[in-house]
């Protein structure tokens, strides 16, 4: 494996990460939103803030890590995706602020008003970061970043069919993730009523992430020829497991398997990531620059790769030593 390839498959490892994690905690906020009033959404809502109280600000270190990766190995591809698709990664990251600063605050306020208030914008907040972040990769993946110091269309290159699939995506996934991680949080919490209430939700979004992905095909068909023949072909493999995955999920839901639905979900997420980069595979940039024409100099891929291996060997063990406590519930709050 050249070394190009090296720091693209560390970046994409990233990229999963983040989807699971992270993914995971926009999820929470979208049923937050729809919880209901006051009284009726008392109850999910102090599941939702236990459980991703501990993580939600570390889970957002994966982006930082793609971010530096794509920039540092890859500055030929980094500055046209930041050039032709400012608007939707600003909103993103407006939304990143927003998310975190109304999470803290609603915690904090003591009137009801300001809760409300709080708790609106963490869940429309949850809510726009992951469809921006969709509509950032149908944007890449459907071949409108152009290449070189050329800039694509500030609009076109995000407002269209497959960045709004990609949009649409993201938010069906990241509420379907939490609702399964949610339902095992609640059994092991011993909350049969919450075990029942995010059940039902975590296989209502995986039944319309399904519908959704079978209407994908025909968008990406008529919208990304490129793309949908790289899904069909290379990463077909990946995005039959996904679906096996999710159907399996399903199975796991009903038969009240909630340990074993956590890593199954998890598995069709990533099984459709990395279908994707194995549909686009060779190609940084859809169709342009391939990841060996966008890498940066021998020296530069070297030290990074160095770098990833040296801040993984801290950063790893202590993210998982994080999730583990929060597991066992021996973290402060838990009771």
């Amino acid at each position: 494996m050249s070394l190009a390839n090296a720091c693209a498959a560390a970046m994409f490892v990233g990229i999963a990460i983040y989807a699971l994690f992270a993914g995971a905690d926009f999820g929470a906020g979208f049923w937050d939103l729809v919880a209901g009033g006051d009284e009726r959404g008392r109850s999910p809502r102090a599941l939702i803030e236990a459980s991703i109280a501990p993580v939600w600000e570390a889970n957002h270190v994966w982006l930082i890590f793609v971010l530096v990766t794509l920039w540092t190995a890859f500055p030929s591809a980094f500055a046209p995706i930041m050039s032709t698709l400012y608007v939707p990664l600003t909103l993103a990251a407006v939304g990143i602020i927003l998310r975190g600063a109304a999470f803290a605050f609603r915690k904090a306020s003591e009137t009801l008003p300001l809760r409300r208030w709080f708790g609106a914008t963490f869940a429309s907040s949850s809510l726009l970061t992951p469809f921006m972040l969709g509509a950032v990769v149908g944007g890449v993946a459907s071949g409108r970043v152009p290449a070189g110091e050329q800039t694509g269309d500030a609009l076109r290159s995000w407002l269209n069919p497959t960045s709004m699939l990609g949009g649409v995506m993201a938010v069906v996934v990241c509420a379907f993730l939490a609702a399964v991680y949610l339902t095992a949080d609640a059994q092991r919490r011993e909350s049969p009523d919450l075990v029942g209430y995010f059940r039902r939700r975590a296989i209502g979004s995986a039944i319309v992430a399904g519908g959704v992905a079978i209407a994908g095909v025909f968008v990406l068909q008529h919208d990304a020829r490129d793309l949908f023949h790289g899904l069909t072909h290379r990463g077909a493999p990946l995005i039959a497991l996904s679906a096996v995955a999710g159907v399996a999920t399903l199975v796991l839901l009903m038969g009240a398997r909630y340990a074993w639905a956590r890593v199954s979900a998890g598995l069709a997420v990533v099984a459709v990531l990395f279908g994707w980069a194995a549909g686009q595979y060779p190609y940084m940039l859809e169709h342009s620059v391939r990841i060996s024409d966008a890498a940066g100099a021998h020296a530069t891929l070297v030290a990074t790769l160095v770098v990833l291996g040296g801040g993984s060997a801290l950063l790893v063990p202590a993210l998982a030593w994080l999730f583990v406590l929060m597991q066992r519930g021996v973290l402060a709050g838990e009771h």
